[in-house]
């Protein structure tokens, strides 16, 4: 049987498993994610008999923005529809019914799917107050390794 919960810290070790399958997130720690889990306002898990098959976590405001991150659902489980159950456990989230931008990154093979589900493509374009439009440009903090 599927069920949808919230996430703790205890699914870390779960949670893990499933990263695991993903080149991109193989190197994440339990401790790690165990602290990401205390850390996130919002993280939402997907269960079929028991074992966690699909989950996302959100960092919010609780008033203007969330993103969500971290979706994920178990490689052999694709296609089954876990992905949609588990992106309506986020949107209707009753901690994140007053947020009015839910917004999430994702890899351009994937805007198909999360269009599926009710995302839309963000035109990147802002209206700016001196007049005229600026495009957004995402920008990442480049660590002196």
């Amino acid at each position: 049987m599927t069920t949808v919960r919230n996430l703790a810290p205890d699914d870390a070790p779960e949670l893990c498993g499933l990263y695991e399958e993903y080149e991109w997130w193989e190197d994440r720690e339990v401790d790690d994610v165990r602290r990401a889990l205390a850390e996130t306002e919002v993280a939402v898990g997907v269960e079929d008999d028991g074992d966690l098959v699909a989950s996302a976590r959100v960092i919010t405001d609780y008033t203007y923005y969330a993103n969500v991150f971290d979706v994920i659902v178990a490689a052999d489980r694709r296609g089954e529809g876990l992905g949609k159950t588990l992106m309506e456990a986020v949107v209707s989230h009753p901690d994140l019914q007053s947020v009015v931008g839910l917004s999430l990154l994702c890899r351009s093979g994937l805007v198909p799917y999360y269009e599926s589900v009710g995302f839309e493509l963000y035109d990147g374009e802002l209206a700016v107050p001196e007049g005229g439009v600026e495009e957004l440009v995402r920008m990442t903090y480049a660590q002196d390794d």
